[in-house]
This record gives structure tokens, sequence and C-alpha cells, in this order.
């Protein structure tokens, strides 16, 4: 019998399989069904949890780190990067006792150092961010107007634009209108932002609220790749050289994201584990 666990981070929420000795081969079918809402455990994604050691795509981390973030999307897709389900495969790492405090985890965007902050918050290195294609600036779709965006890659691609209104975004019950001028080959996350800094108030400093709609997915509660991908929009908007940290606000919740002096963009924010449980045999074997 196969065991699972349900975990979110700000609403952006997971089925975590453990599957230390990399025993399960996911079908992207498969995924999709348990990720499904309705006649499923329903969920953003799935994160497999293995061990580098025991995971092809993993090995060559193996002196690194113990363990690889397998994560798929609510699809069937995969994913190189997810900020929150790192979050919520770490808060399951330290809840079984088979990590501890601050360590490092692999994903098929590299390694990544993890830690538990002092409050049960989780801190990620999301690493630098990745060069995407080079050429122009996307438009994306608001409200029947096309609007720039920026693009950036954390290293999931990103679309992010600037809204007066999260409302401008629209029900996101289908993709929104991206031109991407072939900067997006594998299509794109979209974030739309409002821009909520005063530079001068230091109790303030910068701020956005975002919505989203993940590639793979639609319209989730947060995303960690893109509040990193808004910092980062947020940070060029207003000229910010040195080092600091960003506020951003997604439907479900808070996240910060730092800019340290090396260039690396730190996500941090809360990782809930809500339930356990086994799936059906035959429901499970089912294809």
């Amino acid at each position: 019998m196969q065991s699972f666990t349900k975990g979110h981070g700000t609403g952006n929420d997971f089925v975590v399989i453990p599957d230390p000795d990399g025993q399960l081969t996911l079908e992207p079918d498969q995924v999709a069904r348990i990720c499904d809402r309705h006649t499923g455990i329903g969920a953003d994604g799935i994160l497999r949890v293995v061990r580098c050691e025991s995971e092809p795509e993993a090995r060559a981390h193996i002196d690194d780190a113990e363990w690889f973030m397998d994560y798929r999307n609510a699809d069937g897709s995969i994913a190189q990067m997810c900020g929150n389900g790192a979050r919520v495969f770490v808060r399951f790492l330290l809840d079984q006792g088979w990590a501890a405090g601050e360590f490092v985890i692999a994903t098929r965007a590299g390694l990544h150092e993890v830690r538990e902050e002092a409050d049960g918050s989780i801190t990620v290195d999301m690493g630098l961010p990745a060069v995407g294609p080079s050429g122009c600036d996307p438009m994306v779709d608001v409200s029947g107007r096309q609007t720039p965006a920026q693009a950036w890659w954390m290293p999931n691609p990103h679309a992010v634009v600037f809204v007066g209104d999260l409302a401008d975004a629209g029900d996101l019950l289908q993709p929104p209108q991206v031109n991407d001028f072939g900067r997006f080959p594998d299509g794109q996350n979209v974030e739309f932002v409002v821009d909520h800094s005063d530079p001068t108030d230091p109790e303030r400093g910068l701020a956005a609220s975002i919505r989203i709609f993940e590639r793979g997915v639609g319209q989730t509660q947060s995303c960690g790749t893109g509040a990193c991908a808004a910092a980062l929009a947020i940070r060029d908007r207003h000229a910010a050289s040195e080092p600091g940290s960003v506020q951003i606000t997604v439907p479900g919740g808070q996240l910060r994201v730092t800019a340290r002096e090396d260039g690396h963009i730190e996500l941090r924010g809360p990782a809930v584990l809500v339930a356990r449980g086994d799936f059906e045999p035959d429901w499970w074997k089912d294809e």
C-alpha cells in the first residue's frame, strides 16, 4: 500500500509521496489522476521524495545532498523547480526525522540550501536568476490590451506584468494570452503584479501583491518561483542594487524574497502538513 502526505505552502498544495529507495514510476496520467480535485486527492502538484543515490537524475549530487525532489505539475508535466513545493518537501523531511536544521536538497534545477527558521518557516536558497533566450520582452493581454511584461527565469520561465488592480487579470479560467517573441519556447507562468512599495518608508520598503497563472496547473494560490520573479521585477523597477527583501502577498498568504549580496535569491515562508493517508491499492494501480 502506498502512503501519501498532503501539505501546502501559502495555499500552493501538494501530494507528497515518499519513495526513498526509488521504487516508483509515476506516469503523467497517474499524476494527473492524483491531482484531480474531484476524483483524486487534489493538488497543484506532486512531490516524490527519493534519495539521490536511488534516482538516476540525481546521482551526480550524491556527494552534496541526500534527498532529491521529483516535482510534477498537476497535468503530469515535469518542472525544474518549485519554491513552495521545496518548503513543503523540507517540512516533510523534518517531520519524518529524515533531515534536521540546515541542509541541501537536489532538484532538476540543481542544489539548494534550505533551513528551518526559529518561527517554523522554511527558507530556500533559490540560486541565481537563470538566463533565458534573448529577444524582445513579452506582451501579456490585460483587460483586452497588450501590455509589456518582463521575462524572468527562476529557473522556471515567468512573464511578469504590472497592473493597477489585481482584478485586471480577469478570472484566469483560461491561460492568459502571451506574445512571447520566442522567449518562452516551453510556455511560461504569468504573474500579475500590483506594486505597493514605498522606498522612502523603512517600515514598508519594497512590497507587492500578485496573482498567478501557472503553466500545467492554472490559477494557483501561490507560486514560489513566481514570487521570486515578481520580486526581481519590483527591485528592477525601483533600481534596487543593494541586498534587500521584498514582501510578496499572494492569495494564500505572504512570502519574503531576499536578494543576497552574492546575487542568490532566498524564498522564505510557511510550510504546513495537513493530512496523511494511503492510496487504495486498486485505485493506485488502475490505469
